[in-house]
């Protein structure tokens, strides 16, 4: 007998860890087939159900995105979720290998799986699940928050400077959010699509620089269930640092422990019986503040594009990160009695595009917010040679093929490509889009530099960028991934000191050692420097792929990962 590939998607356990003591029902359960119900089954409880979506970056359709094979922790959290990828993933929360979870969480044959199941997210699918929790939890009882960096990261949201992102979400009814990527289409643009959105741009933790004062609201008052529910924002601490300041020029970020702290204490004393943080932090930051503050029950957290099954219980906070790019939609329901958190249930659903009935409201507006770009968002420039992706602590093939790009046509000898966590995945084979290319390149400061710089030089870079990932305390991780690299190979000691960590840096092509006093020919893009000057990104790589047809990377760049397990 044929299936297709919606008869063919599997059920290991919707709620991984519910069923993980029972190997005889996974077995079972994996011969099953996948229902929109099956995605829809929980829990519930309580008088509060919270819905999470974050990291979408421009994502309305259904996409590819393979997680990725290093997610290296330090110090306290090495080993631990959300630093577990592929087999030890799958045994710390029980799921099936080949599974439909397997697929959505890990790298673990993610070609073949991916044939398999079929693209993930899909705002119109998205849609269709709030409406349904909404309908079975009623109105009055759910809330819907988003965790940021929405609005960036598409062929339509660099072209409509975001308005695409703002008109979707919009009617998806949210009830707050917060903002990184937000913030690069710069305070003026920034100010206006708030005013759009109808619904409140949260962060207690950014700052007038001449009144000291705070730039947003800090929290809002929510009645969901009869309880009286606080919402404190939290915007990326380091926007400033990861992004061109000028853009934010007389705002002053940060963690803010303090601010926190005084936030939560009075959404108590105003008589705010749960707590939630709507936070940007990244995951280890909010790992570390749940052990530090007092008075939250709820982290909702973002920018890390960490995705786990359930939420983890710290000190007696919740903490549930829900992924990226639209590929899963959390939920935490909260019981609660005498202005305590007594129960909770909790889960991030996978929204498999092939399984969910498309929202028919929302697919109308994504064909209208597209349709003036559709031809040429769908015109296609070249083939995938192989998988392309790019999310992972070091080299994903994705901006190998990007190094490659600025390589050949800046004609350096050495290329960096930033670390970023946002960019989907094409399959071998797979036509390159317009929107498949500017999935990796959409932003608003694209130009590609060409300039000299020393052996010394280049390895204080990357150092620096090491330290901003491995740097033992989280509230000193200030950026994305490893920077990517084309024409040097590298050692790199995660558990290392600050400028100890990157050593036996050559030339790939000769094998010859950078020297810490001869200059090289490099190039890169998305400088944080206003006065950056080259063509765009999106442009050089459109012309690159268009003259190779078929691209996969080659460099033969080596990184050696050594000390960790």
């Amino acid at each position: 007998m044929m299936w297709s590939r919606r008869e063919f998607v599997q059920l290991a356990s919707v709620a991984a860890g519910y069923f993980a003591h029972d190997a005889n029902w996974a077995r079972a359960s994996a011969q099953q087939r996948l229902s929109q119900d099956d995605l829809l089954k929980f829990d519930s409880k309580g008088q509060v159900t919270l819905l999470h979506l974050t990291d979408m970056h421009g994502q309305l359709n259904p996409i590819y995105y393979r997680p990725p094979s290093e997610n290296f922790g330090v110090g306290a959290f090495e080993g631990v979720p959300p630093h577990l990828v592929g087999d030890d993933f799958l045994a710390f929360y029980g799921i099936l290998p080949g599974s439909p979870l397997s697929y959505a969480h890990t790298m673990y044959d993610f070609v073949n799986l991916a044939r398999t199941y079929g693209k993930l997210g899909g705002l119109d699918r998205t849609a269709t699940l709030i409406k349904s929790i909404r309908a079975e939890r009623g109105e009055d009882k759910v809330l819907l928050l988003d965790g940021g960096d929405t609005w960036q990261g598409s062929y339509t949201s660099l072209k409509t400077n975001g308005a695409d992102m703002v008109r979707a979400m919009r009617t998806l009814r949210p009830d707050a959010m917060v903002g990184h990527w937000e913030f690069t289409f710069g305070k003026e643009r920034l100010r206006e699509l708030i005013a759009e959105m109808g619904y409140p741009f949260l962060g207690g933790n950014v700052f007038d620089t001449e009144w000291e004062e705070p730039v947003f609201d800090s929290k809002a008052y929510f009645e969901k269930g009869g309880i009286r529910v606080a919402v404190i924002g939290q915007h990326f601490p380091y926007t400033a640092i990861a992004n061109p300041k000028h853009l934010t020029e007389g705002w002053s970020f940060g963690i803010r422990l303090g601010e926190i702290q005084k936030n939560v204490d009075s959404a108590r004393e105003n008589g705010a019986e749960v707590v939630v943080l709507l936070s940007h932090n990244g995951f280890d930051v909010d790992q570390k503040l749940a052990r530090e503050i007092t008075g939250i029950d709820v982290i909702l957290t973002g920018h890390t594009h960490d995705a786990i099954p359930q939420a983890m219980e710290i000190s007696g906070t919740l903490l549930l990160s829900s992924g990226s790019h639209g590929k899963y939609l959390g939920r935490i329901d909260l019981k609660v009695h005498n202005g305590k958190v007594v129960d909770h249930s909790s889960s991030l659903i996978p929204i498999f595009a092939d399984i969910i009935t498309p929202d028919y409201e929302m697919s109308a507006l994504i064909r209208e917010l597209r349709s003036p770009y559709e031809k040429e968002c769908t015109r296609v420039i070249g083939k995938a040679g192989e998988l392309l992706y790019r999310r992972g602590n070091f080299n994903g093939s994705w901006d190998d093929v990007i190094c490659d790009a600025i390589q050949e046509i800046r004609d350096v000898e050495i290329a960096l490509s930033p670390g970023f966590r946002w960019g989907t995945t094409l399959l071998p084979n797979q036509d390159i889009t317009i929107d498949d290319m500017y999935a990796q390149t959409a932003m608003n400061y694209p130009a590609v530099y060409r300039r000299d710089m020393s052996g010394q030089e280049l390895k204080d870079l990357m150092e620096d960028v090491c330290d901003n990932l491995f740097n033992i305390d989280p509230y000193y991780q200030q950026g994305g991934d490893m920077v990517r690299v084309g024409g040097i190979s590298y050692s790199c000691a995660p558990k290392a000191k600050m400028g100890e960590r990157i050593s036996n840096m050559t030339l790939t092509d000769n094998g010859q050692k950078i020297e810490a006093s001869k200059v090289y020919k490099v190039g890169g893009w998305a400088s944080t420097r206003s006065d950056t000057e080259g063509p765009a990104i999106y442009d050089l790589l459109e012309s690159y792929i268009t003259r190779h047809k078929t691209v996969s990377p080659k460099d033969k760049s080596t990184i050696v990962i050594t000390g960790m397990g």
